[in-house]
């Protein structure tokens, strides 16, 4: 997915099955989710805090209006970092 592409992708952690993958939507979209859980309390993590919380708590994310800029170590753009660790073109059979 191109970083302009204006989407939201919702990844699972430590998924319990191989079937779980992640999904992709609107970046303008509010997302809303109840957690299943054996435990009465739960743990809810994001950019290193956590916060324990009843389990019968509803969460929702959504993309924030302010962007983060980010170092740029060399000249590669997108396509071909995609291109050297996909290693796109290249025949390994030689």
């Amino acid at each position: 997915m191109f970083p302009e592409a204006g989407s939201f992708v919702i990844t699972p952690v430590a998924p319990h099955h191989l079937n779980v993958r992640p999904i992709v939507v609107p970046d303008d979209n509010v997302i809303s989710f109840e957690v299943e859980s054996r435990s009465d309390d739960i743990i809810c993590a994001l950019d290193s805090r956590r916060e324990i919380v009843g389990k019968n708590v509803s969460l929702a994310v959504r993309k924030e209006n302010f962007g983060v800029s980010l170092l740029r170590l060399s000249e590669n753009n997108f396509l071909q970092t995609l291109h050297s660790k996909l290693t796109w073109g290249v025949d390994k059979r030689n």
